[in-house]
């Protein structure tokens, strides 16, 4: 039986509910009688990344990694933190140590990858992202950064590409869509950004442009009439 007590089951149900301030306080109150309880040191620092407060969740980061030298834990932690402060050389030094130890670790490619993003070293970024989707081919989140890193670096049908990619693993992800018009209206391609802007992936693109074609249409009747079908189908 689940003891609802227990402070991990108290910090996860707070967490959850989103109520940083009470899991801020309640990891105090953990402190107060333990200085040293690792499981109020880490959550303490977690509750005041969300709460925004990036200095203050730093030393109580340290404050576990002077009791556990290289505890994964609280250097991610500290990496949310010190992104929050902008701090990227740092982020990448605390991701390099990571990696030195868990090459593996996509989690920390992925951040390495965005805080190399943010100081416009975008091929090294893209290197990172690689890494990640070596691990995982279908890791959305690399897949979506080495589009925004190949966009940077002025490789549009390539970005639109990886972009696709992120959107056939996940849909759901709007800003997808978006992005991907707005690169094909960069290649000056306004029916393919129409139809990336109403969610449509690049093969089916191709099946509209297709149909149209055939019917003497615009890529806009076409897609209107198959919008219809669909409709009617349901």
């Amino acid at each position: 039986m689940v003891n609802l007590l227990d402070p991990t089951n108290v910090i996860t149900r707070m967490f959850n509910a989103k109520k940083y301030d009470e899991m801020y306080n309640y990891c105090k109150n953990l402190l107060d009688k333990t200085p040293n309880d690792m499981v109020g040191l880490q959550n303490i620092s977690l509750s005041l990344i969300y709460l925004k407060k990036y200095e203050d969740a730093i030393v109580f980061c340290d404050k576990v990694l002077e009791i556990k030298n290289g505890d994964t834990f609280a250097i991610k932690n500290k990496i949310y933190a010190l992104e929050g402060l902008n701090q990227y050389e740092q982020v990448i030094k605390l991701c390099e140590q990571i990696l030195s130890t868990n090459p593996k670790d996509s989690w920390t490619l992925n951040s390495m990858g965005l805080s190399l993003n943010e100081l416009d070293r975008h091929q090294d970024a893209l290197k990172c992202y690689e890494k990640s989707l070596e691990i995982d081919s279908s890791d959305v989140t690399a897949l979506m950064n080495k589009a925004i890193s190949l966009s940077h670096l002025g490789n549009y049908v390539d970005a639109i590409k990886f972009y696709d990619d992120a959107q056939t693993y996940d849909s759901s992800l709007k800003e997808i869509s978006l992005a991907k018009s707005r690169l094909f209206e960069k290649l000056d391609m306004k029916d393919d950004a129409f139809l990336a802007a109403q969610g449509i992936l690049n093969k089916d693109m191709e099946k509209i442009k297709i149909a149209a074609k055939k019917n003497k249409c615009s890529i806009f009747h076409q897609f209107c009439e198959n919008e219809f079908e669909n409709f009617n189908l349901k």
